[in-house]
């Protein structure tokens, strides 16, 4: 009989864990409008419901009367309405005043240009707002709280979700369905195998599901978002793992054995590898002598921490077996530097190579790819031009990729699918925290580089108001009397450009009054060349942006190395990949625009020699007797050079999507995890996910197979991209 219950029960689970996957059309109450507001809101199944966490809570377990609501402090307060005001104190400025009371008192309550308020409240409604106290003319106040309607029975010592919405659907009735969700899957399946739940002391997915949205405390909702983050952290890993395996099955890995090549560029390289440097290639250089291991490795280093004397190590081990190496770089600029710097190391080290990119003469390019076929080619530097089908090598067997966020995962598998069982080595001069280092590149091994083995000059940042132009470029002219170069940068190319695709550091929507705060006009290439060339005549100033063909791209910089041209007026294509000694102040206009660690790659592009280089970062940003956030957030550029510090702080606050860029990535999303709050769930999925996969290896033991069911499922679209389907 217990067996017929225990197999009963188990038959529920597993129905109820089915209905996740259910359209949410299924639900009651979801049909017509409601229907069609959901799948506005990217919600097509029950599970996308049920995954959905709410932007805020209404805490009615922690709700202040008006008279003990501490000012200064964000509270959610219960009253009643008792009067509705439009006024308007000033030409284009209208304010929704209502007067809220309850037993202790009267809250002011502002809504500025937000005239519509009036018409859905009236005298006698009750009303929930939460937002931060203040006070001022007698009255205590909330600015643009959010605010909800109660209905008469009262939410006393409840915690209400707050969704995000559209119309077609209310709060009210979005809890509602969620409710009805929530009791059509009830107790389902757990894909986290019972031992490495109890070893992480996390909660049932159930009951974190449950308490995402109902939480009896918002100690329990917490809990329930570290279960829920967890989750998502160790099917990423799972995913970026198996997705890698996945394409590795039944390859044999080469096992390279360092010899005269690797020696004999060593002994050609002008300095001495540093410690961090060493430890690299050590890393790099057993991971290829591996045989039963195909190397997949991340190089993170800061600008000029040497990543490229360490590549070439890799390149001459792999010359050292006979075979070939592949380095691909984001722009022709770039992989003609790669050329210029290592080539000369190989030359010495008795290894051949050539360039290919898009401005590669036709002439020139049968040639190449006759050589690289014969095997006569030991390394082929290049762009996305190496990925043509005409580019066939004999033995490639290692491939370096530079500048990796610039590639999609596609481009990637492309070149190694050219070499089949190839070592992977990717390079980036992005310093980035190791909690995001481990939840989009969970698939690769990383080694990282943080201390430049021959120091430059350095650079100075200082941050200037429009008030202060004239001190950039007084430095401009200032460098031009003493024969060295500077760059201008611009976020646009034309005037006519958008700025939707800039990558915004998030602020406030609105000053303390409520006015909308409207952004600083940004800057273009063309206008700024203008500019500058009324502003500093005598002057030779170009402009350079992505939008050149290769040729004339690669004659302005040219001119630029040979002196021949002062000022270059540029968009971040320079962040990367134009190396100029000579250049010794920078000038980047509207760097509120930018986030840190682009701000960081860009300075990064003077006091490269001998002589120390000024980066000067312009704000429109102003704030009333002070500095600004912008400007408080810019100035810890000129408080530190370390760029993984700064990548630290450009986290907290840009937050993982906008550093991510996410469409390099599969399409991955990161609902539940704050890569700076969750840095031990995300060490813990990754070591959890070595491990389950060192126990099955495609988690197809019977423990494991839920969780894998899960990881595909959710992560469908990574193992689709790399099947090629």
């Amino acid at each position: 009989m217990g067996e017929v219950c225990t197999a009963s029960i188990v038959s529920g689970r597993l129905m109820r864990t089915v209905a996740l996957d259910g359209d949410v059309s299924t639900l009651n109450y979801v049909s017509g409008k409601r229907e069609e507001a959901l799948h506005r809101l990217g919600v097509q199944t029950v599970e996308d419901l049920l995954l959905r966490m709410p932007h805020r809570y209404l805490d009615f377990t922690r709700a202040w009367s008006i008279e003990m609501a501490p000012i200064g402090s964000v509270c959610t307060i219960v009253g009643e309405v008792d009067r509705i005001t439009n006024k308007q104190p000033r030409p284009r400025m209208q304010v929704t005043e209502v007067m809220l009371v309850d037993a202790t008192g009267v809250l002011q309550i502002a809504f500025f240009r937000q005239p519509w308020i009036a018409q859905q409240l009236k005298v006698g409604d009750r009303l929930a707002v939460m937002g931060k106290v203040e006070f001022a003319y007698g009255f205590k106040q909330i600015a643009s709280p959010h605010f909800e309607k109660l209905d008469g029975s009262g939410a006393a010592g409840t915690i209400l979700p707050v969704h995000f919405v559209c119309d077609g659907i209310s709060q009210a009735w979005m809890r509602r369905i969620v409710s009805t969700a929530l009791e059509a899957v009830g107790d389902f399946c757990d894909p986290l195998p019972a031992a490495l739940r109890t070893k992480r002391h996390l909660m049932s997915a159930s009951r974190a599901v449950r308490a995402l949205h109902f939480p009896s405390s918002m100690g329990e909702r917490d809990l329930a978002r570290r279960r829920l983050a967890y989750d998502e952290s160790l099917m990423l890993q799972l995913a970026l793992r198996l997705r890698g395996d996945d394409g590795l099955l039944d390859i044999k890995p080469y096992a390279h054995t360092p010899g005269a090549h690797y020696q004999a560029l060593l002994a050609a390289l002008p300095f001495a590898l540093s410690d961090e440097q060493a430890v690299a290639v050590e890393d790099i250089v057993t991971d290829m002598q591996n045989p039963e291991h195909v190397m997949n490795r991340l190089l993170l280093g800061d600008v000029g921490t040497g990543k490229t004397a360490v590549a070439s190590c890799a390149i001459a081990v792999a010359a050292d077996t006979g075979t070939q190496a592949c380095v691909m770089a984001p722009t022709g600029v770039l992989a003609r530097q790669y050329a210029e710097k290592i080539g000369p190391l190989l030359d010495a080290a008795g290894i051949s190579w050539a360039l290919l990119t898009g401005s590669t003469k036709k002439a020139d390019r049968p040639s190449i790819h006759e050589r690289l076929l014969s095997g006569e080619l030991d390394v082929l530097f290049g762009t996305h031009a190496v990925l043509s089908d005409d580019v066939v090598f004999k033995h490639l067997s290692l491939v370096v990729i530079d500048e990796q966020h610039r590639f999609g995962v596609g481009q990637r598998n492309r070149l190694r699918a050219k070499g089949p069982g190839a070592d992977l080595l990717v390079m980036t001069a992005t310093p980035i925290p190791r909690t995001l280092a481990l939840s989009i590149y969970g698939d690769l091994d990383t080694s990282i580089i943080k201390h430049r083995p021959v120091p430059g000059a350095g650079v100075e940042t200082r941050v200037l108001t429009e008030a202060n132009r004239d001190i950039a470029y007084g430095a401009i002219r200032e460098a031009h009397e003493q024969g060295r170069q500077a760059y201008v940068i611009c976020p646009l190319v034309e005037p006519s450009d958008s700025a939707e695709d800039l990558d915004d550091v998030p602020g406030v929507k609105r000053d303390d009054e409520g006015k909308v705060t409207l952004p600083a006009p940004l800057h273009d290439t063309a206008t700024e060349l203008d500019r500058l060339r009324l502003a500093l005549p005598g002057l030779a100033i170009e402009r350079l942006h992505g939008r050149m063909s290769p040729a004339e791209k690669d004659r302005v910089i040219d001119s630029f190395k040979q002196g021949d041209i002062d000022v270059l007026v540029s968009t971040t294509v320079v962040e990367v990949g134009v190396d100029v000694p000579n250049a010794t102040v920078m000038v980047i206009e509207n760097g509120d625009r930018f986030g840190l660690a682009a701000l960081h790659q860009l300075r990064g592009r003077v006091g490269r020699g001998g002589v120390p280089g000024t980066c000067y970062v312009m704000t429109y940003s102003k704030n009333k007797g002070g500095k600004s956030a912008a400007q408080d957030r810019l100035e810890s550029l000129e408080k530190t050079s370390d760029g993984f510090e700064l990548a630290e702080q450009d986290l907290r606050l840009r937050h993982e999507g906008e550093i991510l860029g996410y469409r390099q990535h599969g399409g991955v999303t990161l609902r539940f995890v704050d890569l700076e709050s969750d840095a031990d769930l995300i060490e813990w999925a990754h070591l959890d996910a070595v491990e389950l996969l060192r126990y099955a290896r495609n988690l197809d033991a019977p423990a494991t197979l839920p969780l894998k069911y899960a990881v595909v499922a959710r992560y469908r679209h990574i193992f689709k991209e790399v099947s090629g389907g």
